[in-house]
């Protein structure tokens, strides 16, 4: 296992794969680098990809202490550092995509192109999900609490085909602690204020029928961002770059590869 130790000592678990130039792969929020693991290697053709295991996820320190989407980006900065890395593009999903905000705002110039999916700018700006979903998602029964989780995430015909493992629904070595970190950390991000300030090449992506994470934050991310492009992927719900992989990881890549053209 290789890790990188941050400012304040804890140690993140880091995973670099393939060769070419690094793309930094952001999870979201309470999950580790399994994130990914479905669809990491779609880039691999042009790519190599940084993933990390978030404090309190993986094989991270799991410290009893306030995190946050900024803590986090920090976290990442420690990675690039430790692998001498002074510039790379990032792609975030779900609260990885507000870390990946973060990233892009505060750490301009380690930014190279920047890819937001279904994620939000949060704060008062922000569209939250509805109270149907809210409720849904506190239901005292884990199994039921797991059921809606799968259908926010995959449409019913996906799961019809698919059935599992799925690496989406949250790390389940996570300490108790450390998920209610995580879940403070993204219910308290916002970033309204620094999305100006991005100045990489942008591409917001979102699925059109996300409720998670409503894919009315999409817009309002691409017209906050300067020179900002949107992208929604049809009858996507909240895990479009994995069931809708065949469309959307092209879509990353051209992206990324027309952002670096002079």
């Amino acid at each position: 296992m290789t890790y990188a130790v941050t400012s304040d000592g804890t140690r993140v678990a880091y995973q670099l794969q393939g060769q070419g130039a690094p793309l930094v792969l952001l999870a979201g929020q309470a999950n580790d680098h399994h994130w990914w693991d479905a669809v990491r290697a779609d880039f691999h053709s042009a790519r190599s990809t940084l993933t990390l295991d978030y404090r309190g996820t993986g094989d991270s320190d799991k410290p009893d202490a306030p995190y946050s989407t900024e803590l986090f980006a920090q976290d990442v900065i420690a990675v690039l550092d430790e692998l001498g890395i002074d510039r790379a593009d990032v792609y975030g999903t779900s609260m990885g995509g507000r870390v990946a905000q973060q990233i892009a705002a505060r750490h301009p110039h380690r930014v190279g192109a920047l890819v937001l999916g279904c994620t939000s700018p949060g704060g008062p700006h922000s569209v939250v999900r509805g109270n149907d979903v809210r409720k849904a998602l506190a239901q005292p029964q884990p199994e039921a609490v797991r059921q809606a989780l799968l259908e926010l995430m995959y449409t019913p015909r996906w799961l019809a085909s698919h059935p599992g493992p799925h690496h989406t629904l949250g790390d389940p070595r996570m300490p108790a602690h450390a998920r209610r970190r995580h879940l403070a950390a993204s219910n308290q991000h916002d970033a309204w204020d620094l999305l100006p300030d991005i100045s990489a090449p942008t591409l917001v992506v979102h699925g059109s029928d996300d409720r998670l994470n409503p894919a009315a934050n999409a817009p309002l991310l691409a017209d906050r961002i300067p020179g900002a492009r949107l992208h929604l992927v049809p009858g996507a719900r909240h895990a479009y770059f994995e069931e809708f992989r065949t469309h959307a990881s092209p879509l990353v890549l051209d992206f990324l590869t027309t952002a670096h053209k002079p």
